[in-house]
């Protein structure tokens, strides 16, 4: 079963780091790339980083280009969200998101105090 699950959300300060995983389940990982989307509550879903499924090419957002990072381990069938220096702003549920299986994380709620 293609299954997708988030963790390291939680409730930090600002100008504090987190890092968000996504385990893939039931799919070879290497195979596919990998998004990381935003929703802020009653806003729309936005994409934050992409990478490529070797992990050579990534793509990030201009709300968070500097300060985060996006990356990989297939050998861990995980893919990782470095959040730094995270602002009031950034409060919002983070969904892993693999476009080619059309599947969607449940999410992990991240919350940033000022």
């Amino acid at each position: 079963q293609v299954q997708l699950v988030e963790s390291g959300g939680g409730l930090v300060q600002s100008g504090e780091s987190l890092r968000l995983s996504c385990v893939m389940f039931g799919f070879t990982a290497n195979r596919y790339d990998m998004y990381w989307y935003r929703q802020a509550p009653g806003k729309e879903r936005d994409l934050v980083a992409s990478i490529d499924r070797t992990g050579t090419f990534t793509n990030y957002a201009d709300s968070v280009k500097d300060r985060c990072t996006i990356s990989r381990d297939n050998s861990k069938s995980t893919v990782y969200l470095q959040m730094n220096n995270l602002k009031p702003e950034d409060t919002a549920v983070y969904y892993c998101f693999c476009p080619a299986l059309d599947t969607w994380g449940q999410g992990t709620r991240v919350t940033v105090s000022s």
